[in-house]
């Protein structure tokens, strides 16, 4: 494994830094949104792109994994995909293989040194993305992914560019959204949220990513500045 994937996820190597302390209190947080209904299929996505969220979606995975969970990301970004960078694995099958041949999500799978933490990336990119991101088979996905996990995440493409985030919020519990400092804009951020909340999309929260820390946390702010979601910096 190389060494960006301990930079990318600070929250399972500083497990004591502010950065990994943000993440358990977004854990506690989604168990507390969760009282009435279960939170159990979480989808992760950001206004425009280059905001961090494939990172915010790996380290929520590690945190939740690291409550003896077990804990599956999808990469739903059929046209960029970025999850095999963050863990270093390989994107030669995934969600295109399981939607095209109607496979087990949890047979194609990867682990991760994160005991727990699994990952389905997309796979080779497909002509019609939109299609089959909206197709019946990803439903049947989810569904079955929830058989063999306790948490699925799904990593999706940004609001603005794409409707596939949108289409992805009404098969999932909750959707939180991802905005980063003095980068995504007020408007595109506010777009984003009138198009989830227009089909009824349950959000659960925004992370303000990107912020630039106090002195004694430059060390993690560093790190974030080098390495990130294909070319993406996840600092908060």
């Amino acid at each position: 494994m190389r060494s960006n994937v301990n930079k990318n996820l600070i929250t399972n190597l500083s497990a004591r830094s502010p950065f990994a302390e943000a993440f358990r209190a977004l854990r506690t947080n989604i168990s507390y949104a969760g009282l009435d209904k279960s939170l159990r299929t979480i989808l992760i996505t950001s206004a425009g792109p280059s905001e961090g969220k494939t990172i915010v979606t790996s380290n929520l995975g590690v945190v939740l994994a690291q409550l003896n969970k077990k804990v599956l990301i999808v990469g739903c970004d059929l046209r960029r995909p970025a999850l095999y960078k963050v863990f270093s694995t390989t994107n030669q099958v995934g969600v295109t293989n399981v939607l095209i041949n109607n496979l087990d999500p949890a047979e194609l799978a990867q682990p991760t040194k994160v005991p727990g933490l699994f990952i389905l990336d997309s796979g080779p990119i497909p002509p019609n993305p939109s299609e089959l991101v909206g197709s019946h088979r990803m439903k049947e996905l989810i569904s079955r992914a929830l058989e063999k996990f306790d948490y699925v995440l799904l990593d999706s493409p940004p609001i603005n560019i794409v409707t596939d985030p949108i289409v992805l919020s009404a098969l999932v519990d909750g959707v939180i959204m991802v905005v980063k400092s003095d980068a995504t804009r007020y408007d595109n951020a506010r777009d984003a949220q009138a198009k989830l909340e227009k089909v009824g999309a349950n959000i659960i929260g925004v992370i303000l990513n990107g912020v630039n820390m106090s002195s004694g946390d430059y060390y993690y702010h560093y790190y974030y500045t080098q390495e990130g979601e294909g070319d993406e910096e996840a600092k908060k």
